[in-house]
């Protein structure tokens, strides 16, 4: 049984400085990398992931000769020094989850492609999104590395959630 959590409204707490403060500590920190470095590195794995376009799929590969799904993500993140784990099933424990009205380029989409069972075991990486048509890169069994649309019938039912790493 899921447990449904439910949250309160954010809490913020204000700290008044101990002693004399320069004007220039006043500035508001920032905690992780800013919004264009964020930006500049989703559209670098993007555009590395895109790279790969039509090299031959191959279950394990994580080569120009071969690559599966998940080979293709965690080669691509880990080109930039973005760590990821290297099966889809891990990848879609990372990072938070995303609805599609809000998945950006850079995010990553999960698929369970079985009739039976429900574990994840497909993963693609969103290249761009236009309106509703959100278009994405992964390797197929059949035509290997491709670009496809979550609009395809095959790949909108098999969709289970995304998650952005960023």
């Amino acid at each position: 049984v899921k447990k449904r959590t439910t949250y309160a409204e954010p809490r913020t707490v204000e700290v008044p400085p101990s002693g004399p403060v320069a004007e220039t500590e006043h500035a508001p920190r920032q905690s992780g990398p800013s919004a264009p470095e964020v930006f500049t590195k989703a559209a670098a794995v993007v555009e590395t992931a895109l790279s790969y376009a039509g090299v031959r799929y191959r279950y394990g590969g994580t080569t120009r000769k071969g690559m599966d799904c998940s080979g293709l993500l965690f080669v691509s993140f880990q080109e930039h020094e973005v760590p990821l784990p290297r099966v889809s099933s891990q990848m879609a424990d990372t990072g938070e989850k995303v609805r599609l009205g809000n998945i950006r380029k850079g995010d990553l989409l999960f698929f369970n492609t079985r009739k039976r069972g429900r574990k994840i075991n497909h993963v693609g990486l969103v290249v761009e999104v236009r309106g509703d048509d959100i278009r994405f890169i992964h390797s197929t069994t059949s035509r290997g590395v491709i670009v496809s649309s979550l609009r395809e019938g095959y790949w909108n039912y098999a969709f289970v959630k995304a998650t952005r790493v960023f």
